[in-house]
C-alpha cells in the first residue's frame, strides 16, 4: 500500500492532501469535506480506511488554503469549492499512479454540495457520488445535470437534513438512492453508525466504480 502526503499546485495556490493507494487498486474516491473541517476529519478518515480494504484509493485534501479558510464565507462558497474540487480531480487524473482509475466522490455536509456540482460539471468522468449527512439542497440548480449514480446517506434523527435530501433526490435524474440510518444524528457519532456509512459507501463504489 502506498501512502503519501501530497501538495496539489493549482495556478497560484497550493493545497495539502493525503493520498493512499492500496495494492491492486480498483478506483479512486476523492473526498470533499464540510465547512469547518479539513483533510484531517476523523470521520472521513475512518471511511477512507474502510475503503482501502476494498481496493479503493482515497484522496483527502484541504479545499481551501490556510489563508482562505480564515474567511468563513469561503467555507460556504459552493462555487469556489466546486471549482477547487473539479481542478483537483483533473490534477489526480494526470498523476501517473492514478491515471485511468474510475473516479468517485465522497461528500460530507456542505462538501456534498460541491461534490454534486462538480459531478454535474464533469459528467461521465465521475462514476459515483456518495453523500454523508449532506446538503444537496445547496446544489439544487445543478442536480438535474448529475449523471453519476448518487447515494445520499442521512441520520434518522437528523430530521431537517433528511427532508432536504428527500427534496433533492427527486431532482437527480441518474440512478439514485436515499439511505436513512436509524438512530443516527448529523455526525453519526453513535456507536456503529459511521461503520454503517462506510459499509454503504463501499457497496455503492463497488457497484459503480469497479468495472
Amino acid at each position: 500500500m502506498y501512502k503519501s502526503p501530497v501538495v496539489i499546485r493549482l495556478d497560484h495556490i497550493e493545497l495539502q492532501g493525503d493520498l493512499v493507494i492500496p495494492d491492486d487498486v480498483a478506483g479512486l474516491v476523492i473526498f470533499s469535506h464540510g465547512s469547518g473541517s479539513s483533510r484531517l476529519s476523523p470521520r472521513n478518515r475512518m471511511v477512507a480506511e474502510h475503503l482501502w480494504k476494498h481496493r479503493f484509493a482515497t484522496l483527502l485534501f484541504d479545499l481551501l488554503t490556510e489563508a482562505e479558510d480564515l474567511n468563513h464565507r469561503n467555507r460556504f462558497n459552493i462555487e469556489l469549492l466546486t471549482g477547487r474540487l473539479a481542478a483537483v480531480t483533473r490534477w489526480a487524473e494526470a498523476q501517473k499512479n492514478l491515471k485511468n482509475l474510475p473516479v468517485g466522490y465522497f461528500g460530507a455536509s456542505t462538501g456534498a454540495a460541491s461534490a454534486l456540482c462538480a459531478a454535474a460539471a464533469l459528467g461521465d468522468d465521475i462514476k459515483a457520488v456518495v453523500s454523508r449527512g449532506g446538503r444537496p439542497d445547496l446544489a439544487m440548480k445543478h442536480l438535474a445535470l448529475v449523471s453519476a449514480p448518487t447515494l445520499l446517506i442521512v441520520g434518522g434523527r437528523d430530521t431537517e437534513v433528511a427532508e432536504l435530501n428527500r427534496e433533492a433526490l427527486v431532482r437527480i435524474p441518474a440512478e439514485k438512492q436515499l439511505e436513512i440510518i436509524s438512530g443516527a444524528t448529523h455526525l453519526f457519532e453513535e456507536p456503529g453508525k459511521l461503520e454503517e456509512v462506510a459499509d454503504l459507501a463501499e457497496e455503492w463504489y463497488r457497484k459503480h466504480l469497479i468495472t
